[in-house]
């Protein structure tokens, strides 16, 4: 345990003020880098230790399961035991609440929880069974049903209130049976783990009554990104004694797309009358460079509290900027310069990161990663919980716990296959959706229906398996539990064929084996099956962030709150970031915007833009244009910049939209343009023969060395080709582009 004095001696005069202050409602606007997470593990310290609290009456809200994890091991150290405090994600709080109280929704204790993979099916099979186009309404019904329980409204609550949105009809029908599937199933989905924990508290005043005197200090981390239901909850908990201390930057707040209200924290002093407000604007993690960039860019944001982040910190390396032709040169240089950091310094792969805005870009860095031997992992993209060998083992699983899911029941009857036909359960969900009861269930009344003796049988003995299953697991633990499923069924027989793909499946349930024995390990053997099944479906790949040594590729959202030595924000054209979609309306270019403050923000010692002038979208390759967050970083990335006004053509962005920068704002940029240019053909196809340099070290020659060229200036080598006698290297000069240089007889030296 450290002493409390120690404690406080550890922040700087702006962070030792929100700390002290201990009662009533706090607004910390923590810019990026300026030890937020410090802040709060050290206020939560100084209530324990200076002010008596007992852990017990603690709440601490954090964004992502990895973050409440650190909070957690770093209260352990400066408290010792931190008793019943609870530390965790929203979700995870509200799940645990839920599973104390939501008998008094009508729910049994054991629900299941929904993940996408599972809400997709359930509204499928319901748009198809209102006769309605599956193809053409899933995705808009799913993110309606998701808008509307966010903020907090039934069916009827939101056909009220939306009355004007196209299919408005179709939404409310849908949404209203998927909410009768729901509770027929004993399950929820992860909007409802907000939603029906709100609609508990509203109901129930004296459930919400007992949490508020028991929370009776309140902390909530990232709080930019909380969205309506969740701000209700919150203000719920609180209502008592009206003790909430939030953390957050408005200019990070970058979910908005999934509900989040950027008004919750520049409206909270408005909410909370008479809250008190701190800013934390001391950066300790980047460069000077970097942060007067960060500071140029989100200045052109309106909404937003006035900050400026500054650092005690060296001023740092320029910012380097490259245009690549493609996509592939783009990731070629990453390539390239990662390569050549790590030959010169003592990065290590971990350090270095690649950002971009969506996914799509992944692609030709895995191609040119695996090309150099650099070792990589994309974040953002399919969850290994998300594996159709894992999914198939959890409905057994999640059949076991809770026997009302109607969707674990379709994944496990038919994995291995039992002969039961679609036409048969078909049937079998008809009769129990008529019937009001769980498919499962229905399986005692199939002499009601017109199913065949054979397909009944079938189907009766796989609900007395599950039943036998349910038996065994109330006597025993998880992994035997496991264990049973998988030998009984014979589910690993379906992998006989030692295909490289049945390897692999193999292997990740081998995988999950490992992943619940360290459950058990963590949470005892008594562990129950429902708890292990709520941390499958809370889980997220980017709680893995930062473990192997490996170069991350990442989107955005996907980093925000991590921190690199070395990032690389790619994809810096207009269509990309800002996306086309977000590029209209103020407040999701200024959303966007603040995507490309938290990408720079990530960065401590060096910082890549990078970019390509053409790339294949959307089915063809198209030009590109550089994004706009590039022009107005030209004051910090080019001091010399003058603005100049062009316009952009209208075919390329519609009418009304204007440029005013050209290509030529990006001086200090690389740019790829591979070949040789006409003034090197021509002194190639002259007679005279070069003069060839003696002493030359043709092996010093590698991929990733800086040279320096007597016109070209500096460049780096990104390929080699061609015997040591006669070697060329294909060399990147700043400005110039690709140059294909002789060693032997090229006018140039290494210089790094």
């Amino acid at each position: 345990m450290e002493n409390i004095d120690d404690l406080l001696g550890k922040l700087n005069n702006e962070q030792i003020k929100p700390v002290t202050d201990t009662e009533g409602a706090v607004l910390v606007v923590a810019g990026a880098g300026s030890g937020k997470t410090r802040v709060l593990t050290t206020r939560i310290a100084y209530l324990v230790m200076e002010k008596g609290v007992n852990p017990y009456e603690i709440l601490a809200i954090t964004f992502t399961n990895k973050a409440a994890e650190e909070m957690k091991n770093r209260l352990k150290k400066i408290i010792g035991d931190i008793g019943d405090m609870w530390v965790c994600t929203i979700h995870s709080m509200c799940v645990r609440i839920l599973r104390r109280n939501i008998d008094r929704l009508g729910y049994d204790s054991n629900f299941t929880i929904y993940d996408e993979t599972d809400k997709d099916k359930a509204l499928k099979r319901i748009i198809e069974d209102l006769d309605l186009p599956a193809d053409k309404l899933l995705k808009t019904v799913k993110n309606h049903i998701s808008i509307a329980k966010n903020e907090c409204l039934s069916p009827e609550e939101y056909k009220a209130a939306y009355s004007d949105v196209r299919f408005i009809e179709e939404i409310y029908a849908v949404y209203s049976e998927y909410e009768k599937v729901l509770a027929r199933s004993n399950s929820l989905d992860f909007d409802d783990l907000l939603y029906k924990t709100y609609t508990l508290f509203v109901n129930f005043p004296d459930i919400a009554d007992s949490y508020s005197q028991r929370f009776k200090y309140i902390h909530i981390d990232e709080f930019q990104d909380t969205n309506k239901v969740q701000f209700a909850i919150a203000q719920r908990l609180s209502i008592k004694h009206g003790n909430i201390f939030v953390v957050g930057d408005d200019d990070q707040s970058i979910y908005g797309w999934r509900g989040a209200k950027i008004e919750n924290i520049l409206n909270f002093d408005d909410i909370y009358r008479g809250a008190k407000i701190y800013k934390l604007e001391q950066n300790y993690r980047s460069s000077k460079k970097i942060l007067e960039l960060a500071n140029c860019i989100i200045a052109n944001n309106t909404e937003r509290r006035d900050k400026k982040l500054w650092t005690d910190n060296p001023d740092g390396v320029k910012i380097e900027t490259f245009v690549g032709t493609d996509e592939n040169s783009e990731a070629a240089f990453a390539a390239a310069s990662i390569k050549n950091l790590m030959a010169r310094t003592n990065l290590r792969y971990k350090d270095f990161a690649v950002f971009m805005r969506v996914n799509a870009l992944s692609r030709a860095f895995e191609q040119e990663f695996t090309k150099y031997a650099i070792p990589y992992k994309v974040f953002g993209g399919f969850r290994f919980f998300e594996r159709k060998e894992i999914k198939d083992v959890l409905s057994y699983l999640k059949l076991v716990n809770n026997p009302f899911d109607d969707e674990a029941f379709f994944r496990a009857v038919s994995v291995p296959k039992r002969g039961i036909g679609d036409k048969t359960l078909l049937e079998l969900k008809e009769f129990a959706y008529g019937a009001g009861l769980s498919v499962f269930h229905a399986i005692d009344r199939l002499a009601e229906t017109t199913i065949s003796p054979s397909a009944r049988k079938k189907l009766a003995n796989f609900k007395s398996l599950i039943e036998e299953f349910i038996e065994f697991s109330n006597n025993t633990n998880i992994i035997k539990t496991l264990d049973n499923i998988l030998e009984t069924t014979g589910f690993m027989d379906q992998f006989e064929d030692k295909s490289e793909e049945n390897t692999s499946r193999i292997m990740n349930i081998n995988e999950l084996k490992n992943s619940i024995e360290q459950f058990v390990k963590e949470n005892g053997e008594t562990a129950p099956l429902a708890e292990f099944l709520n941390s499958v479906t809370l889980s997220s790949d980017t709680d893995e962030l930062n473990s192997d040594d490996v170069v991350t590729v990442a989107t955005i959202h996907a980093v925000k709150g991590l921190e690199y030595e070395v990032v690389f924000v790619a994809g810096l054209d207009e269509k990309i970031l800002p996306v086309m979609r977000n590029s209209s309306l103020d407040e999701d270019l200024e959303e966007e915007r603040r995507l490309m403050y938290v990408a720079v923000t990530r960065a401590r010692q060096r910082l890549y833009l990078t970019r390509a002038m053409s790339r294949y979208l959307y089915g063809s390759r198209e030009n590109m244009v550089q994004s706009r967050f590039l022009k107005e970083a030209q004051p910090v990335l080019n001091p010399n910049y003058t603005e100049r006004k062009n316009e952009y053509t209208n075919s390329l962005y519609g009418s009304g939209y204007k440029r005013d920068y050209t290509e030529d704002d990006f001086p200090s940029s690389s740019s790829f343009s591979g070949g040789y240019s006409s003034s090197y053909a021509k002194t190639m196809l002259k007679s005279e023969k070069p003069k060839e340099k003696t002493g030359v070290n043709s092996s010093s020659y590698k991929v990733g060395v800086k040279v320096k060229h007597v016109k070209f200036g500096e460049g780096m080598i990104i390929s080699v080709k061609g015997v040591p006698d006669n070697l060329v290297v294909d060399v990147a000069f700043k400005g110039i582009g690709i140059k294909s240089l002789s060693v032997k007889y090229a006018p140039m030296e290494i210089v790094g």
